[in-house]
């Protein structure tokens, strides 16, 4: 199941929040951005790049993610590791808003989203 019209509103409202404060500057935001997607009940932050053997082309690279627990009524936060897999974010697994993830993420306290 899906998230509700009023939960995706909410999403938006809290992504342009965030992106407000984390994008880089227009100046070099076709060498390095920062985006979203929604899926089903997760939320993905990534970084977009120019491939670097070909620069006209460009990759989306996650480094966030949360995930709607509606049965708990938490937003479970999960950062991608080197090893390419998604791991639970600790001591911050979950939080009760989506407002919350994207704080959690940008203070960043053990440089796991943004080094």
């Amino acid at each position: 199941m899906a998230l509700s019209e009023f939960e995706i509103k909410k999403v938006e409202k809290a992504v342009d929040a965030f992106l407000a404060i984390r994008r880089p500057p227009p100046s070099i935001r076709n060498q390095l951005d920062i985006g979203w997607r929604l899926e089903k009940l997760s939320v993905f932050i990534f970084e977009t790049r120019p491939v670097w053997r070909n620069p006209s082309e460009y990759m989306d690279y996650d480094f966030a993610k949360a995930t709607y627990v509606r049965t708990q009524g938490v937003w479970k936060i999960y950062w991608m590791r080197r090893d390419l897999k998604w791991h639970s974010y600790e001591p911050n697994s979950s939080v009760k808003t989506i407002e919350q993830f994207f704080k959690v993420v940008n203070e960043d306290l053990y440089g796991c989203f943004f080094g």
